[in-house]
């Protein structure tokens, strides 16, 4: 398309193409796309699993040590 064209034809022939595309896909590849999807997801969740567990140890040390500072104990 030439530059004289407006945004809005560009975008409607975008919007075809990626129509023709996407209906051209077969189930297979559709499944395709939505498994690796689902699995971006639960790695994802995982790491955010994971910077919750170290948030957490981080703590769980913190707590301790100011424990240990503030409670007597024995002298080894």
């Amino acid at each position: 398309m030439s530059r004289s064209t407006p945004l809005s034809v560009r975008g409607a022939a975008i919007v075809c193409a990626l129509t023709l595309v996407t209906s051209l896909l077969t189930g297979c590849a559709v499944v395709t796309v939505a498994g690796a999807a689902a699995s971006l997801a639960v790695t994802g969740a995982g790491l955010a699993v994971d910077a919750g567990v170290g948030a957490v140890r981080l703590t769980g040390k913190a707590i301790g040590a100011a424990a240990d500072a503030v409670t007597p104990g024995s002298s080894d």
